[in-house]
């Protein structure tokens, strides 16, 4: 037993199976096995050459690029058959032939290059002289075996052409294990070094996470305090105005808290990813409305925070890209600045579009500390990090890879002790892609806006001017009104499918409005927008919740068609008219993750069911009415992506059944095998409200599955 478990260690060192290992036994041994046949039987008319060994020490060469499709059960003895094929293809090759030919010159000299191509591919002493021995030793036994009568005559000086033999061993070994000494010593530095960034990054985790967890802890301790204690049943209850603003101010502050550890999550995650995204993911996007996407959704530690944050956006531009990643890309930049700006009495963080001829330009200018001139050319090299605690040294190489693959670029100016400023440059894009692009939207909106009504408010006539002109192409009715007080009696006497007001509409604003229209027990979804540069203040986010969403003025055209559909499609009404009467089948493996998606819809007359795997899903569809699956992609059993392609590929009432795929971690491969197995959607969890139901909403309009 010992003997064997010292053998598959020895192999186990012994044995470099690299990618370029294969493709090099297989694009230079195939064929040179091959040709040496007819070189050394036509050219050099040597008297002995094999043919059948030629074609098999081939095959085997070939034979080495079916590792990586091998199953997995299979790998593992994978190492055998390769010093199987090294020992035929070389030692017992070559070896046969040099005996068969008499020792012939050129043989002893193919001999000692064999010698330094299997150190070479077996760099391991102990495995090294094996593969020789049994090699040497076959060659020898079948040349015994296939010509008993075999006479050798050698001419060459044996003892010399010895010494001259194993010097070149023990050289080419000493060349091999030095080799083998340094890729070692750096597989080990690659591994201390991928420690200390995950000690790194689980210290930044831990440090980052603390904070919001500790405020949604805070706010919930507050949120109870608030709520009175019932003593017994005959106890009154009485919640007061005072209790329900409180409750609500502080499920405003934990959602903003849980936003920013979520947020460190993803970060880290795209930081950790190296695939780029593929071009066909690629759409047109307002700048403008991009960062400013990333600037309001981005999890604050303070009020202070938010409001060191200035954009000018009035110079907007179109650029291709993904917007997830461009997000996480102003993310990373936020994060850093905001950090070393704590300790600036006046700190700024000034982000800037600028419109150029050839090239599109945002910069992100900070008045911080600066960067020295030393690290200001190191900082975008994975794993550099300075003055950051907790930092990984991956976020800045992370933002030049996905620039870069936008087909743009990003540079960092700095001057230590006044500023530093990143410089994000995006080709310009065709006029034509981007009308292209406009087309498009308006083709893809223009059901939803089809037969409604607006009313939009405000003060200022070049706004209302603005948005008209983005909503002729749609037909949809409109009427005006120049405060809020105005918007009241029209909304009371008229009939609007919704409300586009800006924040600070004179006489009654925009949130007072909302709560005026809930309170006459209209159903109507309010839209505000706002002219401010500088991010909403959390204040006024907790005094509007009950605006649905919110626009910067100037909107990008796919902000403002994304925030009125979005909108229109979550009001109330509308949802139970898409959702009353459907089956929605939730599977997932946890179940508070299928209590979560069971709150979100049993208020809008919808029938759930539940499943607990992908093969508990498929059994219920073979007895169950269902009008949606919303599916977790990863489950024991049977994951989302198997049980969709099932689905998909049987013929049953329930091939063409909108399949909702739910991940903890959307990635890129995630969304490619969703694509490919046939999901209709997909969605990040946890999710958020809105979107979550404007997917359902979206996708159960459909008509039912018909059978075929």
């Amino acid at each position: 037993m010992k003997v064997i478990s010292h053998l598959s260690e020895f192999i186990k060192d012994g044995t470099l199976i690299a990618r370029s290992n294969t493709l090099a036994i297989a694009k230079v041994g195939a064929p040179a096995h091959f040709f040496f046949y007819f070189l050394f039987s036509y050219g050099f008319h040597l008297p002995y050459e094999s043919l059948s060994l030629r074609l098999i020490a081939s095959l085997l060469c070939l034979s080495a690029l079916i590792k990586s499709r091998l199953p997995a059960t299979i790998q593992p003895y994978f190492p055998y058959y390769w010093h199987f094929s090294m020992i035929f293809v070389l030692p017992f090759i070559f070896t046969v032939s040099l005996i068969m030919n008499n020792f012939h010159e050129l043989w002893l000299y193919w001999e000692i290059f064999m010698v330094f191509v299997l150190i070479m591919f077996v760099p391991h002493w102990v495995m090294f002289f094996f593969d020789l021995c049994i090699g040497v030793l076959g060659a020898i036994l079948f040349c015994m075996v296939s010509n008993p009568n075999l006479q050798l005559h050698p001419t060459f000086n044996i003892p010399l052409y010895s010494i001259v033999f194993v010097f070149s061993i023990l050289v080419g070994h000493a060349f091999s294990f030095s080799n083998w000494q340094s890729m070692k010593n750096e597989e080990r530095r690659k591994a201390e070094e991928k420690n200390l960034v995950l000690q790194a990054m689980a210290g930044g985790i831990a440090h980052e996470m603390r904070n919001p967890l500790g405020q949604i802890r805070h706010n919930l301790d507050e949120i109870l305090q608030e709520l009175p204690q019932k003593n017994s049943a005959n106890d009154a209850v009485q919640v007061t105005p005072a209790n329900i603003m409180t409750i609500n101010k502080r499920v405003a502050q934990a959602q903003m808290a849980l936003n920013r550890g979520l947020h460190v999550i993803d970060m880290t995650l795209g930081n950790f990813r190296n695939n780029d995204i593929s071009l066909r993911d690629f759409n047109c996007l307002s700048a403008a409305a991009s960062t400013r996407k990333a600037i309001d959704e981005y999890g604050y530690a303070s009020e202070h925070e938010r409001q060191l944050i200035h954009l000018e956006s009035s110079d907007d531009f179109m650029f291709r890209g993904d917007e997830n990643s461009y997000v996480l890309v102003l993310y990373n930049l936020l994060v850093n600045a905001l950090y070393f700006l704590q300790t600036i009495p006046n700190g700024r963080l000034d982000i800037r579009l600028e419109q150029g001829e050839a090239v599109n330009k945002i910069f992100v200018k900070d008045n911080g500390p600066g960067i020295s001139s030393d690290n200001l050319s190191k900082i975008f090299d994975p794993f550099f990090t300075t003055g950051k605690k907790g930092g990984t040294g991956l976020g800045l190489a992370f933002c030049r890879r996905i620039i870069r693959s936008f087909g743009g670029d990003i540079i960092c100016n700095s001057e230590k002790g006044k500023f530093t400023e990143f410089v994000m440059s995006f080709p310009v894009l065709d006029k034509s892609l981007i009308d292209d692009y406009e087309a498009k939207l308006y083709a893809e909106y223009r059901p939803a806006f089809q037969g409604k009504r607006l009313l939009l408010a405000g003060s200022s006539p070049d706004n209302l001017s603005m948005i008209r002109r983005q909503l002729i192409p749609f037909g949809i009715s409109t009427d005006e009104a120049s405060d809020g007080a105005q918007a009241m009696n029209m909304i009371v006497s008229s009939r609007y499918d919704l409300l586009l007001a800006d924040i600070d509409l004179p006489l009654i604003n925009a949130a007072e409005l909302a709560q005026k229209i809930k309170e006459i027990g209209k159903e109507m979804p309010v839209v505000a927008y706002t002219s401010s540069k500088n991010p909403v203040p959390g204040k006024k986010l907790v005094e509007t919740y009950d605006i649905d969403t919110w626009i910067s003025m100037p909107p990008a055209l796919s902000e403002l068609l994304y925030a009125l559909k979005t909108s229109l499609e979550t009001a109330r009404e509308t949802l139970k008219e898409s959702l009353t009467g459907k089956t929605v089948l939730v599977v997932d493996d946890l179940d508070f993750n299928r209590r979560v998606i069971k709150t979100m819809l049993n208020k809008l007359g919808v029938t759930i069911l539940e499943a607990s795997d992908g093969q508990d899903a498929l059994d219920k569809l073979k007895t169950h009415h269902c009008d949606l699956l919303i599916m977790d992609m990863r489950m024991p059993v049977l994951d989302g992506f198997e049980a969709t392609r099932r689905i998909r590929s049987g013929i049953s009432t329930y091939r063409s059944i909108p399949i909702l795929g739910m991940s903890g971690n959307l990635d890129n491969a995630s969304l490619k095998m969703a694509r490919q197995c046939g999901m209709t959607d997909c969605l990040i969890k946890p999710v958020k409200l809105k979107e979550f139901l404007q997917k359902v909403g979206s996708m159960l309009k459909n008509e039912p599955p018909i059978a075929l």
